[in-house]
């Protein structure tokens, strides 16, 4: 089976999406396979609690990495992946780029 390619949504300075959240996830000090399961919980119990807001998950820059940044390509994966993409409107890097934005539906 083919594996479909998804583009990360594009969005500009005038989004809301890029405004406040109401409910924040920090994965700082999480390996990439415990924060991936925390996304995919966090996603899915805000999505049953608080459909349509906006939450904000950080994953940090990756300086403390010694190879690159773990965290947030490995969450820009799951964000497009089949556990969270059904409950996502929409998403983007936060505006300091130390993590995601993400409305839910």
């Amino acid at each position: 089976m083919a594996r479909r390619r998804t583009r990360q949504p594009q969005f500009d300075s005038r989004d809301d999406l890029l405004d406040g959240a109401g409910a924040t996830l920090d994965l700082h000090g999480a390996g990439a396979a415990e924060a991936r399961a925390s996304v995919r919980a966090f996603i899915a119990t805000q999505g049953r609690t608080a459909r349509g807001s906006v939450v904000h998950i950080i994953t940090g820059k990756g300086k403390g990495s010694a190879n690159g940044a773990v965290l947030r390509p490995a969450i820009a994966a799951e964000l497009r992946g089949p556990a969270c993409a059904p409950l996502i409107a929409d998403w983007a890097r936060d505006t300091d780029d130390g993590g995601f934005k993400v409305r839910l539906r």
